[in-house]
């Protein structure tokens, strides 16, 4: 089954002066168009695509590497706006479109949002929205306090920075936590700290309990190091 907005691989089936056609094995077949076409190849050869609508709503392959993909969260660049809604680069020739009704905040060009992709399922069309919470798992995390997990940072909000986690849960990461620069579409890593009753999470910056010394000692050294041994530090220094 060709999966629209996923990466496949998929068998050379036949070249044709458009491009390849690429097959699943159960009868489906995709383009590959012919500026994608590898440089050396035999038919029945395997390659790793993504495929997505193109301009005329047909199924499509291709070999470049989107910023998103089917089912994730990501931040983007607006390109334009018009009247159907903001159309974001996503490294891919055709725009990937946010309809005004996803949109919590108008969108402008030139803006960066995080937002989510997914196939539309009246139009099978890949589109994204800026309106997350439809799209964050809101069961029970399979992940407990101490896991190291991964953190798109979304929004700064009053009580901290809310982040993606594991591309699936909602988290907080609290402003008293954060002791290094943070914004938006920021990709890092951070440690579960507590899974709240209402299933989100609060996450922090830096290894908990006895995991963060030896990183803590290190740092310390360093900027010891750094300044010639000795730093200007008293019991009267600013916390």
């Amino acid at each position: 089954m060709i999966q629209i907005g996923k990466h496949q691989t998929l068998a050379i089936l036949r070249d044709t002066r458009v491009g390849l056609f690429l097959g699943d094995g159960e009868g489906e077949e995709v383009l590959l168009p012919g500026k994608y076409r590898p440089e050396a190849f035999e038919i029945g050869d395997s390659l790793r695509v993504f495929c997505y609508l193109d301009n005329e709503q047909r199924p499509v392959a291709t070999t470049r590497e989107p910023l998103i993909v089917r089912d994730t969260f990501a931040q983007l660049k607006v390109a334009e706006v018009n009247r159907y809604g903001a159309f974001l680069e996503w490294g891919l020739e055709k725009h990937l479109l946010v309809p005004f009704r996803e949109q919590p905040l108008r969108m402008k060009k030139g803006e960066g949002h995080v937002v989510y992709c997914y196939l539309d399922p009246k139009s099978e069309r890949l589109v994204a929205s800026a309106r997350l919470d439809r799209f964050l798992d809101r069961e029970k995390p399979e992940v407990r306090a101490g896991d190291e997990v991964s953190l798109l940072v979304w929004r700064d909000s009053p009580l901290g920075f809310e982040v993606v986690v594991e591309n699936r849960y909602r988290g907080l990461v609290y402003h008293d936590q954060v002791f290094r620069p943070l914004k938006t579409g920021d990709q890092l890593r951070g440690y579960v700290q507590e899974v709240r009753p209402d299933h989100k999470l609060d996450i922090a910056l830096e290894p908990l309990g006895h995991r963060k010394l030896e990183p803590a000692a290190a740092r310390i050294l360093q900027v010891l190091q750094d300044a010639g041994g000795a730093l200007p530090l008293h019991d009267k220094s600013d916390p």
